[in-house]
């Protein structure tokens, strides 16, 4: 078993003011992928300035928070936020939702294309390679808040987390989902989106592959503690929402290489 480091979720605190982990790890993500962005900008669109870029950013970084925190809320924990409905602003104990982040991003794209020239997939092509920095930056959020471990284990790393009252050795689950849906996607991504793709074609490898990771790890995960199973003992509210993204990233390849010619790779 290896010991859980005990990280302070508070990373610097100024008299009343408190700044946690949990929220610098999406300031990292927002940043790392704004700087990977620029970097490809220019096989992107050329035309586009660096302000215009900051522009998407900022949208689709709206589109993860605001769609996070409603999507869990929504996805998760419904009747708690109806009874109470300022805890939909405290952030910084976590409760984020890649799922409902994934839809913001979407609609974000919608609307950023429609006003600057450029299809949905075009965008979504475009910063897909980039998403894992963030969702593997979030894991390590949830890691140092001590929430969304697994279950209990044997396995040489296991861990007691502190915020579990039973004292159980269990999963570090969050650091699986790093390694998969952070270093794992962000390579098949990025070496994937190095060469011509067809539009669509990286889009669909991003929910194909996010979707299998995700309802991987699940098996050895803690459902959340307010919905538990959803049915058979194992199938969580995670993997139902996974479901559509590997069955959707399938369709997309399909039709990205029967529909589409090869358009020039937008890669560093």
């Amino acid at each position: 078993m290896l010991p859980y480091p005990q990280i302070d979720p508070v990373a610097l605190a100024i008299g009343p003011l408190k700044i946690h982990w949990y929220g610098l790890m999406y300031l990292i993500g927002i940043g790392g992928a704004w700087w990977l962005a620029s970097r490809r900008l220019n096989r992107f669109d050329p035309t586009w300035s660096k302000e215009k870029l900051s522009d998407m950013v900022f949208w689709m970084s709206m589109g993860v928070i605001v769609g996070g925190r409603l999507g869990y809320v929504l996805f998760y924990d419904l009747s708690a936020y109806l009874a109470n409905p300022t805890l939909i602003f405290e952030v910084w104990k976590g409760g984020m939702s890649f799922h409902g982040g994934f839809i913001g991003v979407m609609l974000a794209a919608l609307w950023f294309g429609k006003k600057n020239g450029k299809s949905f997939f075009q965008l979504m092509d475009f910063v897909a390679p980039m998403v894992p920095i963030g969702l593997g930056a979030g894991r390590i959020g949830n890691f140092i808040n001590a929430e969304l471990w697994g279950k209990a284990t044997d396995v040489p790393w296991a861990m007691v987390f502190p915020t579990d009252n039973l004292h159980l050795a269990r999963h570090p689950s969050q650091l699986y989902q790093f390694a998969l849906e952070g270093v794992a996607l962000f390579a098949i991504l990025w070496l994937f989106s190095r060469k011509p793709r067809p539009t669509m074609a990286v889009s669909g490898m991003f929910a194909l592959f996010y979707g299998i990771f995700r309802f991987i790890v699940e098996f050895v995960r803690v459902p959340d503690a307010q919905l538990g199973y959803l049915a058979w003992n194992w199938l969580t509210m995670g993997q139902v929402l996974c479901i559509p993204m590997i069955v959707g990233g399938l369709f997309l390849i399909w039709l990205a290489y029967h529909r589409a010619p090869a358009a020039p790779a937008a890669a560093v």
